[in-house]
């Protein structure tokens, strides 16, 4: 089926990714939203290249021809639409849905998380997308995941690159997806798709080839905009010139070590106008082996800045730029390595667990643990009547609640609780 069910453990988990990244999104200034899991289907067909076959579509009673969204980009864009908003920074968290093939071991699912960083409105060149970058890195360092990179592109260069190769404009998007397969297939396998399928002719598709092997920092930028070929292009020039302005930005942030502008990257969807970039885990297998092994994009993003236009009736454009987190990946590589570890998880949050050591007392659990509730601690008991007290400590063991708080007849009398540490065993009254 390609959904999947999660057990406590998992959902702990998953619960302590999400928040990190929420507060990540947060510490940036950003409010959340939310839109509806249902979306009529003519505002998402169309928008995702080669993806929109992917999505599920529905029909109502009605006859209305609806769809599960497929992503959390498109229902924002039309979200500004149709609200007229022009100017916004939002986060969004919550479930998409694609009819793929699922891939489990990889994190590949029909029914998946998004976490979506946007920041929408007419700003100065490259402001934005640097924090998106920013947000990236911030993340993937905060969750100690490994070695990464983020690679860079902008569509625009990209663009000009197969015009300067002798590409049809009509076959620009077509070409642009098979260039996007190129972090999982050889060059060899990638150029006889774009001739044998895309209707390439073999020498643009070698002139592409020169292009797209190329990768690098601010030193490439400086070489392309000399590049006799992309120099005269107006689009690559444009595309370029921003490119040399993220890289100033971003060496400010301090994340350039990180950054490599990559030409073959393209991101398969539709609606990128400018720049794009995709995070990537890096695994070293051994230290004698010079260049990492990627593990797969855990992050992706880039500037669509004619999405908005595309629901407004007067055509109102609004810039956007934004990330997406791939939550679904990351908890896959993350789960492994607890499960590796054999560390046990903690599955609830609870601080303190309300116990009594004799019988007939549940009237004096239940009115402590009232109390605890109502001050806003978070506090559990065993719900029988008589339970035994190892019964009880044994639990707290199990589940890693670290204090009980015991009431037996000596404390009521005393007016106390005594107050175990259930791993050192230590007790105090209070």
């Amino acid at each position: 089926q390609g959904t999947r069910d999660h057990a406590p453990a998992q959902a702990a988990l998953r619960d302590r990714l999400l928040s990190a990244v929420v507060s990540c999104f947060k510490r940036h200034g950003a409010a959340a939203i939310d839109t509806p899991v249902l979306e009529l289907r003519e505002m998402l067909v169309g928008k995702y290249g080669e993806g929109s076959k992917l999505i599920y579509e529905l029909q109502d009673q009605g006859g209305e021809l609806l769809a599960l969204r497929y992503d959390l980009t498109v229902p924002f864009a039309r979200y500004l639409a149709m609200n007229k908003i022009t100017n916004m920074k939002r986060y969004h968290v919550a479930k998409v849905y694609r009819r793929d093939k699922p891939a489990t071991t990889r994190g590949r699912y029909r029914e998946f998380y998004q976490c979506d960083f946007d920041i929408a409105g007419q700003f100065d060149p490259m402001i934005p997308d640097a924090e998106c970058l920013k947000i990236v890195h911030e993340i993937l360092s905060d969750l100690q995941l490994g070695d990464f990179v983020i690679k860079v592109n902008d569509r625009r260069i990209l663009n000009g690159v197969f015009a300067v190769c002798g590409v049809p404009e009509s076959k620009f998007i077509p070409a642009c997806s098979t260039v996007d397969k190129m972090d999982k297939m050889p060059w060899e396998e990638v150029r006889s798709e774009m001739v044998g399928e895309k209707g390439l002719s073999p020498e643009a598709a070698d002139r592409i080839g020169e292009y797209v092997q190329l990768h690098g920092g601010l030193d490439l930028i400086e070489r392309l905009l000399q590049d006799p070929k992309l120099s005269q292009n107006k689009l690559a020039k444009e595309g370029l010139g921003d490119m040399k302005l993220l890289f100033e930005y971003l060496s400010l942030f301090g994340i350039t070590g990180k950054i490599s502008f990559d030409l073959s990257l393209a991101r398969g969807l539709d609606y990128y106008t400018g720049v794009i970039f995709e995070a990537v885990l890096l695994q070293q297998d051994n230290e004698h082996v010079e260049e990492p092994v990627s593990v797969g994009s855990v992050a992706g993003g880039g500037r669509y800045d004619g999405l908005v236009g595309m629901f407004d009736p007067k055509g109102r454009k609004v810039p956007c730029v934004g990330v997406s987190i791939g939550i679904e990946r990351i908890f896959s590589i993350l789960e492994q390595r607890l499960e590796a570890s054999g560390e046990k998880l903690r599955t609830t949050e609870t601080q303190v667990l309300v116990a009594t050591p004799q019988k007939h007392l549940l009237a004096a659990r239940l009115k402590l643990i009232s109390e605890l509730w109502d001050a806003g601690i978070k506090a559990e008991m065993l719900y029988k009547k008589d339970p035994k007290l190892l019964k009880q400590l044994q639990y707290c063991e199990d589940t890693g609640i670290p204090l009980a708080a015991i009431v037996g007849e000596q404390e009521l009398a005393d007016g106390v609780v005594k107050l175990r540490d259930v791993a050192t065993r230590q007790e105090v009254r209070m």
